[in-house]
């Protein structure tokens, strides 16, 4: 594979902040472990509501009484309208600062914050409810689950309840981190690992990072039956309301040098090594995704690919949706897990992009859809199929070598070039056709981009924009500026950079994807 050398990690001098970090996060270890797999109850057989465990029957009557004035269960067509997550700490609202009285220690830290996603969708609903916890595995969400706090519910208890008292119209599962993956252990380590000068996490876990993603995939299958289940007792036909399994985006990136007010790693909380981060976006979260994807694909849930969501918005840049490594020094003693458990969340405008998402999502007929900040707007925006679908590798007609990032990496200004082909993220592209930008599979913020859409200039990645020196259009097997038709995107030989060219029609500008 065609890569330049990774670059020596950079260290801060400041030793007493470095030792009281790297204690932090020391502390982490084990934050999320899960709690044994539980066995599913036996089914319930369909054909009406099927009545409730007594102890979960008084909590509906409760709620119920809440909810209407008496503790009776209302027929479908009169009861209020409602949306439910149910998760870990990626949808509870951990990361967010804020959170739900009760929720944030001492016996409980499920962290739900009222900032959470599906508190704040354009999903028009008369109430809205996040039953999901930080640190929760599937053991703590499926039918006959263990508990992770003494005055919490399962999980799907939670849901029979709710889906009784209310007409749910969608379900949102965001779960598998903290089975066989580990992935807050795996993060904690990584930090750890900068902090103490250990070397990257990297050779540590990716040989065996596959098998972890292998593991957790039935789990979120019996989950998503689980749920399935949960809502067939409870009266609702499959079609009745939608279920969707949302993926996970990647918190941390290697670009964070491209914010112009970059202020350091320990500033901005983005502990870890360089080449961590790359192997974390490009390698760890995508197997991740595709994981969950499948998962999705084997229920019949409906599946929101978010692997790219945070692209150009990772801890260290300059609109970040997630939050770095963070000290709640609110808490009495020294630094623990509870402190620190914040760290690496989606933070408030995280939040906000997972409510955009899913509100185009319920509104969609997709069965699979992915969304992303596609031009840098701020504003996320859906497309009706995963990525894994849509990046291809570009190959030139003239010299057979395909459009290859250089060095596989994103930074602004990286040269494009041929290079033999051998389909790595490097050298796959997705050419949205309306938008016009031809964005690289390393990253969904960087384009190809003409710093001036003249005869002979270079063309590079730059930070999406949408602008008119990122705009191309397809005739054929070329690619032109959409300003400027009489030129064409042209690779003079193998290992040549991209450059504009004058169309002439030889193979030099046709490429096939």
């Amino acid at each position: 594979m065609h890569q330049t050398q990774r670059a020596r990690p950079r260290h801060t001098g400041r030793r007493n902040a470095v030792a009281v970090l790297a204690a932090a996060a020391a502390a982490l270890v084990g934050l999320h472990a899960p709690a044994a797999q539980a066995t599913p109850s036996a089914a319930t057989p369909s054909g009406g509501v099927s009545p409730l465990p007594p102890e979960l029957e008084k909590v509906r009557a409760a709620e119920a009484a809440q909810l209407y004035g008496d503790p009776a269960q209302r027929p479908l067509a009169e009861r209020k309208s409602a949306l439910i997550s149910l998760g870990d700490s990626e949808i509870s609202g951990e990361g967010v600062g804020t959170y739900e009285p009760g929720t944030n220690g001492p016996d409980n830290w499920c962290h739900r914050s009222p900032d959470a996603a599906i508190h704040r969708t354009g999903i028009a609903a008369d109430v809205t409810y996040n039953v999901s916890c930080s640190g929760a595995s599937t053991a703590n969400i499926r039918i006959g689950g263990s508990k992770q706090y003494a005055d919490e519910l399962v999980q799907s208890d939670s849901l029979a309840v709710k889906a009784r008292n209310t007409r749910i119209k969608m379900v949102v599962l965001v779960a598998g981190a903290n089975d066989d993956l580990q992935f807050g252990p795996v993060m904690t380590d990584c930090v750890t690992r900068f902090l103490l000068s250990q070397g990257p996490c990297e050779p540590k876990y990716a040989p065996g990072w596959q098998s972890r993603v292998d593991g957790l995939v039935p789990k979120v299958e019996q989950t998503v039956r689980d749920l399935r289940t949960v809502m067939r007792d409870a009266g609702y036909a499959d079609g009745a309301y939608k279920l969707v399994v949302m993926g996970y985006p990647s918190p941390i990136g290697p670009d964070f040098r491209d914010n112009p007010d970059f202020p350091g790693k320990l500033a901005c909380g983005g502990m870890g090594y360089d080449s961590d981060t790359v192997w974390g976006r490009n390698a760890a979260v995508p197997a991740f995704e595709r994981g969950v994807r499948e998962a999705a694909a084997n229920t019949g849930a409906t599946y929101l690919d978010n692997s790219r969501l945070f692209h150009g918005h990772e801890v260290c840049m300059e609109s970040t949706w997630a939050r770095g490594l963070y000290i709640d020094l609110s808490k009495p003693g020294l630094p623990d897990e509870n402190s620190l458990r914040q760290s690496f969340h989606p933070n408030r405008a995280g939040h906000a992009a997972f409510a955009s998402c899913l509100t185009q999502l319920y509104n969609s007929p997709a069965r699979e859809a992915s969304c992303a900040d596609v031009n840098s707007s701020g504003k996320p925006a859906l497309v009706p199929y995963a990525w894994d679908d849509v990046f291809k590798p570009l190959k030139n007609q003239a010299s057979g070598a395909c459009l290859d990032v250089d060095g596989a990496q994103s930074a602004n200004g990286t040269r494009v070039l041929g290079w033999d082909c051998h389909d790595g993220r490097n050298q796959n592209w997705w050419f949205d056709a309306a938008r016009g930008t031809v964005h690289t599979e390393l990253t969904q913020d960087r384009c190809l981009d003409a710093k001036s859409v003249t005869a002979g200039t270079d063309v590079v990645l730059w930070n999406c924009h949408g602008g008119a020196n990122q705009r191309f259009v397809r005739e054929g097997s070329t690619i032109r500026p959409a300003s400027a038709n009489g030129l064409c995107l042209t690779l003079a030989g193998a290992q040549d950079p991209l450059r504009l060219r004058a169309c002439d029609g030889s193979g030099q500008q046709r490429f096939s994807a």
